[in-house]
């Protein structure tokens, strides 16, 4: 059997196993509650998977630097903006059965198609040493040797691939995304004022926004919010789930759901950031390991603790992810089995991907005197800027009747969708600016 014909049947394999789930012998709330369960998914993983190590150590520093001020509202915002994009990724992939790098090449040519799978696989390996530099930093402070945490890690992440069935494989990524819940609950330890978290939403009010690197920190959480990892996740994962056009408005709800509580845990990690605003000077040259400790300091020892296993899930969870997003992506173009139900001597090449990126963003974080938050930050930053171009092309597909059919972007999907590149590329000039302007400062 070729490897496309493998992908076939694999792909049968989880529809299968979801339509056994929709089509239960049930009625009413009982009914819609397991076909909710059974959709549950991509959407939500891609959403939760998005407050990674990095974006964990981006929101806690953006919240010790600026306090609450403008961006808990801002990203809290975010959320249409990224469901938007979210549910346009779904919707392509559900409707052609194709995702976004094959359309891109089999419909721009092999430049663009290439050109994406190239910038995705670069933000990807950076974001993956983030994501080690999340995992490792509470093991460290235990006093396990870094080469010892970072292999721990690795192991564990690896291991993932070893369970059966993309079925079992989604319910596990689910349940280690819900346990970022753990940052609501350092949030509430650490006392917030809900009247200055109120006060924030009417006032959004930052002195000297475009001074002292602010506009840096906001593209860098629009960044976080709509990583390019997420429309090859989204996609791919809707693919091998088995999900169809048919199946798309609970596919909206997984999708929705998802920004929802990805925005929300969000807005609780900059909460508990910004316990130590006023407290703890040069917070944007420190590492996740002296966050913690200054948590511990200024909160106390049991948050510091949790939100160091929060920072750990927070990376475990997405380095599955990430690392799916490049293998689902690479192994599409060229047209290597690509499915979660295969096995690994049934798609070799997928899964070399996926553990040879692990392996690489694994021992990147040993070099000595890497600038470990600059990188966290930095990497928000690109992501924002490489959102630009994917966005583009995204809209185009969705938009594009002879490819969607009855489901392409309605006129006010188009405009939106439009607006959105707008915003990007002007938050790309403003960075360039900034930095230009930075540099002559110096």
């Amino acid at each position: 059997m070729s490897e496309i014909q493998s992908t076939s049947v694999t792909s049968e394999v989880s529809k299968s196993k979801f339509q056994s789930i929709v089509t239960k012998n049930k009625t009413g709330w009982k009914r819609r509650l397991l076909v909710i369960w059974a959709l549950a998914g991509p959407g939500i993983i891609a959403a939760m998977a998005d407050n990674d190590a990095g974006g964990v150590i981006s929101y806690a520093v953006t919240g010790a630097q600026f306090g609450i001020g403008l961006f808990i509202p801002l990203v809290i915002c975010l959320a249409p903006l990224t469901y938007t994009i979210q549910e346009m990724s779904m919707r392509l992939s559900a409707v052609t059965q194709e995702g976004f790098s094959r359309l891109a090449l089999q419909r721009y040519g092999k430049f663009w198609g290439y050109y994406h799978i190239s910038t995705l696989a670069f933000e990807n390996l950076l974001t993956l040493i983030t994501e080690f530099i999340g995992m490792t930093a509470g093991l460290v402070l235990l006093g396990i040797p870094l080469l010892l945490s970072t292999l721990i890690c690795l192991v564990l992440i690896v291991a993932f691939v070893v369970f059966t069935g993309y079925w079992t494989k989604e319910r596990i990524a689910l349940f280690v995304g819900l346990l970022n819940v753990i940052f609501l609950v350092v949030a509430g330890m650490t006392h917030p004022s809900f009247a200055a978290i109120g006060h924030a939403f009417s006032s959004w009010n930052v002195p000297h926004l475009l001074q002292g690197g602010v506009i840096w920190y906001v593209i860098a959480t629009i960044g976080n919010a709509i990583a390019p990892w997420m429309i090859f996740f989204q996609g791919s994962g809707t693919i091998d789930k088995g999900v169809t056009a048919q199946e798309m408005r609970l596919s909206r709800i997984d999708t929705a759901i998802g920004c929802i509580i990805q925005v929300i845990i969000a807005a609780g990690i900059i909460l508990c950031g910004a316990a130590l605003f006023g407290h703890v000077e040069n917070i944007d040259g420190a590492g996740p390991s002296d966050i913690i400790t200054s948590l511990d300091h200024v909160v106390g020892r049991w948050p510091a603790i949790l939100f160091g296993l929060g920072l750990f899930n927070a990376g475990f969870l997405a380095s599955i992810t990430i690392s799916l997003s490049s293998s689902w992506s690479i192994a599409e173009l060229f047209g290597w089995s690509k499915s979660l139900n295969d096995k690994i001597w049934e798609a070799p090449k997928f899964y070399a991907i996926y553990i040879g990126s692990l392996v690489i963003a694994a021992f990147a974080i040993l070099i000595p005197n890497l600038p470990l938050n600059f990188i966290s930050v930095i990497t928000q930053v690109i992501g924002g800027i490489l959102m630009a171009p994917l966005l583009i092309f995204l809209v185009l597909m969705t938009s594009d009747k002879k490819l969607m059919g009855e489901y392409r972007s309605k006129l006010f999907g188009r405009i939106w969708g439009w607006t959105m590149v707008a915003l990007l590329i002007g938050l790309t000039i403003a960075t360039f600016w900034q930095t230009f302007t930075n540099f002559l400062g110096n």
